[in-house]
């Protein structure tokens, strides 16, 4: 029996479509930019689409390829919306001559199945590659990137920015309206551009990664649709370029990704990592993030991203906290200071030299890293210092700190971790 001309229930439908938005949704979205060329009309037609199915799928069953339907549907949708408001009339004929071309159909149905499920899998590597042009400012392609390819809210991304809302709404807008202007191509761009504009997408997949890692805000400590999609964008991306950084990127997501059903207990509280129960680390995760962070390694080319794979393996390797090389952890941050220094590296090498020299030469580092305007507003960073405090026995101090540190997260688990510290002190 074809599945597509079978009728299916309400429920069934409306749940078959919240999985499709939530798993393919940001990818459709991507073909359908790909194919109108305009980000407001694709969404428009993205909407259309699912509202569409919600109704036809009902009495026409669920199709075969339903990701392939919704992206044809949507098309046809901003075609017909197009056609009816009268405007636009030489794209209206390119995209008809386009459908026209590709595909000689009788019904949606059929049309769907022509659809290349290898450009729909590529179409949002083709589109971070076009918000990471180099003729849009740096800051503007990461946060366009997010907003736009894989659906983050511009809440999330100026809290992963440590920035305003409305500063990060006007770099979307901005980018938004430079690719029009420009007429920036949505494709993926030649061998000999790859190595120049890598940088800027690898910075994305890495902020989509940490978002999914752990969420800015919210009841959950993670997200893994994201911490999905940024592995296999990685994935996409080294397929397609052999490079140290690429490799070291996707180890280090792996390696990171292997603890992630060790962080929480069931109530959906933090369990810190020395406090992990290691052997629910996934292995196989493991293996391959070590032996990516070899094959980078050897190359003695160290990148941002290689030197914190090498770091994330020395903790994968450990057979517990007490027996983690905590000197080839400083050793490692001291070298990623070089290579790109921050003071958010600054502290995560200060909590390594307390774990090896102990928290009186830390504490000093992190009074330091205070006076910053932007690790002001860090709640890790208080946390940090509240921690360090208390080993000295410096706990009114720490109360203080971790108090101020409560005030700067918006994370739930966050918060209640910072309030059990409290209660301790």
């Amino acid at each position: 029996m074809n599945i597509e001309n079978t009728p299916a229930t309400n429920e069934a439908v409306k749940n078959k479509l919240a999985a499709i938005y939530r798993d393919e949704g940001r990818r459709i979205y991507a073909t359908l930019i790909r194919l109108l060329g305009d980000f407001q009309l694709a969404e428009e037609a993205l909407h259309d689409a699912f509202s569409t199915a919600l109704t036809q799928w009902q009495s026409e069953g669920i199709p075969n390829k339903p990701a392939n339907w919704l992206v044809s549907t949507g098309r046809f949708k901003a075609i017909d919306q197009l056609r009816r408001q009268h405007r636009h009339s030489e794209i209206v004929a390119q995209l008809a001559n386009d459908c026209s071309e590709q595909t000689v159909v009788t019904n949606e149905f059929a049309l769907s199945n022509e659809i290349d499920d290898t450009l729909i899998s590529d179409d949002q590597l083709r589109l971070i590659f076009t918000c990471c042009h180099p003729a849009i400012d740096i800051k503007v392609q990461v946060a366009l990137t997010l907003r736009e390819v894989c659906g983050l809210t511009t809440e999330e991304i100026a809290s992963a920015f440590l920035t305003s809302v409305s500063t990060m709404a006007q770099r979307i807008v901005r980018g938004k309206q430079k690719i029009r202007d420009a007429n920036i191509p949505f494709q993926l761009p030649s061998k000999e551009e790859l190595e120049s504009r890598v940088e800027a997408v690898l910075s994305v997949i890495y902020l989509v990664y940490n978002e999914g890692y752990s969420s800015s805000a919210g009841e959950s400590v993670t997200r893994s649709e994201l911490t999905i999609e940024a592995i296999r964008l990685a994935r996409l991306l080294q397929s397609l370029l052999a490079d140290t950084e690429v490799t070291g990127l996707l180890a280090l997501m792996l390696l990171n990704e292997s603890r992630s059903n060790a962080r929480t207990n069931k109530e959906g509280d933090i369990i810190l990592l020395a406090e992990q129960d290691r052997s629910l680390w996934n292995q196989a995760q493991i293996q391959e993030g070590v032996a990516l962070v070899q094959s980078s390694t050897a190359k003695r080319e160290y990148g941002y991203y290689t030197i914190q794979a090498a770091i994330a393996a020395v903790h994968a390797q450990a057979l517990d906290a007490n027996n983690t090389d905590w000197g080839q952890i400083l050793a490692w941050y001291s070298l990623l200071l070089q290579v790109a220094p921050s003071p958010v590296i600054e502290l995560n090498r200060a909590v390594a030299v307390a774990m090896h020299h102990g928290p009186e030469a830390a504490v000093l580092l992190v009074e330091q890293l205070l006076q910053q305007k932007l690790m002001q507003k860090y709640h890790l960073c208080y946390a940090t210092y509240a921690e360090f405090l208390a080993q000295l026995g410096r706990k009114s101090e720490a109360r203080v700190a971790l108090e101020h540190a409560l005030t700067l997260t918006k994370q739930i688990p966050e918060q209640r971790i910072l309030k059990r510290k409290l209660a301790a002190l």
